[in-house]
């Protein structure tokens, strides 16, 4: 079946006190068939994308790079993020310089804006945060889509709260938000905005995983330096990374669905 997409990388400073507990992996065969299937139709959707894009000559990356001029590193593209009223699903592409992130070409962005979350939930009591102006700008950071230089989806990644200057929430609430991540619009491009509403669902177990093991470092990283504030430390950029593959995981999908049906 080819390489494992759920290899989760664990930023270096806390790799020491990580070694006695393991790494926490989904396990495709514990789910159950409703959720697979929902998976599963996700993956025909990525795929479908990919396909419809190709035919063209065009892949994701080069989609939302349409009309929004040269290229630069740090610039959100496209201008203005895109931002869907109805769901507060929002998102970006950008890139930083090769040195920083080898062979990647850049990243998108997930969030979910306040006003779309669940109810009841709440940013997490953390040390120097200051509630928004605007409540609807209490976003949080859903989880980041490594692209390569062909435009297909390398890696998932979380990140720390300076990052994207987002507000924090625990990993248990960023996982209940998850659902209500739907860019359902036309522009910039109708194929991204479903991609990237696809690839949420389709990889959901391993950003459950990554969400848990960002908790899980942060915490690591704040009990080693007590004094500082582990939100705004430069040293903590992307607490976890995990390599994904769309073809790998449709295909384990579709054995885990087959063993449902024996």
């Amino acid at each position: 079946m080819g390489k494992t997409p759920l290899q989760i990388r664990i930023a270096p400073a806390v790799l020491e006190s990580r070694r006695q507990d393991g790494a926490s992996e989904p396990d495709l065969r514990g789910l159950s068939r409703a959720v697979l299937s929902v998976m599963a139709e996700a993956g025909r959707e990525v795929v479908d994308c990919y396909r419809v894009l190709a035919k063209s000559g065009d892949n994701v990356v080069g989609e939302i790079l349409r009309g929004q001029g040269e290229f630069y590193e740090w610039t959100h593209y496209p201008k203005g993020d895109v931002y869907d009223h109805e769901s507060h699903a929002q998102y970006y592409y950008h890139a930083h310089p090769k040195a920083e992130r080898p062979g990647e070409h850049g990243h998108f962005h997930t969030f979910l804006r306040s006003k779309g979350m669940p109810k009841g939930i709440r940013p997490a009591p953390v040390a120097e945060y200051a509630r928004p102006a605007d409540a609807n700008d209490a976003l949080s950071h859903l989880v980041a889509i490594s692209m390569n230089d062909g435009g297909h989806a390398t890696q998932l990644f979380t990140t720390n709260r300076w990052v994207t200057g987002e507000t924090w929430y625990a990993a248990r609430d960023v996982i209940a938000m998850l659902d209500n991540f739907a860019i359902d619009l036309a522009r910039p491009s109708w194929p991204v905005n479903r991609w990237i509403t696809a690839m949420l669902r389709l990889f959901r177990p391993q950003i459950e995983t990554l969400l848990i093991e960002r908790d899980r470092v942060v915490g690591a990283w704040e009990r080693r330096a007590p004094k500082g504030d582990v939100f705004e430390d430069r040293r903590l950029e992307v607490p976890a990374t995990v390599e994904i593959s769309v073809d790998d995981q449709v295909r384990r999908i579709a054995a885990a669905l087959r063993r449902h049906r024996r």
